[in-house]
């Protein structure tokens, strides 16, 4: 075990609890902070069978700054953070900017308070290449130009980078991660978790949905887009390459290699898939035709994103081991164990 304890907020949801699995398989010892507003003590269960231990989760609102600075007190001996915690549906945060800027803003401004007040040097931030906006050219590399925010979310990560940034730089011994990820998909190989969203606005479980029948059709929003299908371009990623990024960047920074106080890191394939592509490999996996329509753009999409992994390949000795196909199988057997699981409860 690796001494002293890694605080993962936010680690209830998607992202995070497939990262505490990563941690804790590569020697870590995991605490949690999760208010259960947007994450699942059901994700934390499952985490819990993969690794047949409990990990401790403190249901904490990280914008009140003495419940956060509470768990830094209970736990003296934490050497690193992994913050994920945030809203994240860029639809709602066009509807609710406020209730973003409020949440995500305040939440990692108090996270890096207590970040100096305890003296917790080592933080890795979750951004989003939503930061990228409508990029000039492709793939985006670290250096790319960040263009305008096209959601309230969008900015919030821009807006969250800039606050690392003046952080770092203020506050002398203190090393901070921005890992910008593209589009996370896919579920633990064992199944035991995956993405827990009962209205998702999150591509893959919306194709998975309609392919089991919780929907009758799903909608690809906009076909006249400047690409060679006409459908959004995106990165996808497995989740899992995903959280052993979150692992490699902690370590990366215990180790003492990282030469900047703030250091940018994309992760994403490199490969950019369209909308209706992503169909037809899931339709490819699964043996289910999708009934999909098309209809309009849908307000803060950007055209196309992919990413320029060259970076984290070479700093971090990361590598996406998942292929699309493995993506789209862990997604689609994720959806087949939740419709067991409301079986066996309806029974």
């Amino acid at each position: 075990m690796i001494p002293g304890k890694i605080l993962v907020t936010g680690g209830c949801g998607y992202i995070g609890g497939h990262t505490i699995v990563d941690l804790v398989n590569n020697g870590f010892d995991v605490i949690s902070v999760d208010d259960l507003s947007r994450g699942s003590l059901r994700m934390l269960e499952g985490v819990e069978a993969i690794l047949g231990r409990t990990i401790k989760n403190y249901k904490v609102d990280l914008t009140n700054l003495d419940d956060t600075q509470a768990v830094f007190i209970e736990n003296p001996d934490i050497v690193g953070i992994i913050h994920f915690a945030a809203y994240k549906s860029v639809n709602e945060s066009v509807e609710q900017p406020l209730n973003y800027y409020r949440n995500n803003i305040n939440s990692l401004v108090n996270i890096l308070q207590c970040a100096k007040d305890y003296q917790v040097s080592n933080v890795v931030f979750s951004s989003s290449c939503s930061v990228y906006g409508n990029a000039d050219r492709l793939p985006v590399d670290e250096q790319t130009p960040l263009a305008t925010a096209e959601s309230p979310y969008a900015f919030t990560k821009q807006i969250g980078e800039v606050i690392c940034r003046d952080f770092a730089r203020q506050h002398a011994g203190f090393n901070i991660i921005l890992l910008r990820y593209f589009n996370p998909v896919g579920a633990h190989p064992s199944v035991q978790i995956g993405e827990l969203q009962e209205k998702p606005e999150n591509l893959v479980p919306v194709i998975t949905q309609t392919a089991i029948g919780k929907r009758e059709s799903m909608t690809v929003f906009g076909d006249d887009y400047d690409t060679r299908d006409g459908s959004c371009i995106r990165d996808y990623i497995h989740v899992m390459d995903i959280a052993q990024a979150h692992t490699r960047s902690l370590e990366y920074l215990l180790a003492g290699k990282s030469r900047e106080a703030c250091t940018v890191f994309n992760l994403g394939s490199g490969n950019g898939v369209t909308v209706l592509e992503l169909i037809k490999a899931f339709e490819a996996v699964s043996g289910r035709k999708l009934n999909h329509m098309l209809g309009p753009r849908r307000a803060g999409d950007v055209i196309a994103v992919y990413a320029d992994n060259t970076k984290a390949r070479k700093l971090l000795g990361w590598e996406p081991r998942y292929s699309l196909d493995k993506m789209m199988d862990t997604a689609w057997r994720w959806e087949q164990k939740l419709q067991v699981d409301e079986q066996m409860r309806m029974n």
